[in-house]
């Protein structure tokens, strides 16, 4: 797997698991709670399926010396 996440990706959707983990805890859903781990995974590995299916890449080029 190739990162197709960028730095501020990443960020967000770490603040976004930690929201969800808080929801899920809270409610009790266990919904919340698999969607919280997805995206934390999501974070912590810098890659999207959703970005791998349509192309998209949000890391920054990197520049050849």
């Amino acid at each position: 797997m190739n990162r197709n996440i960028g730095k501020t990706d990443r960020l967000i959707r770490l603040i976004l698991a930690i929201l969800l983990l808080a929801y899920a805890y809270w409610q009790g859903s266990w919904i919340a709670l698999g969607f919280s781990l997805f995206t934390f995974y999501e974070a912590w590995a810098g890659w999207c399926a959703l970005y791998q299916l349509i192309g998209k890449n949000s890391c920054p080029l990197k520049k050849n010396k």
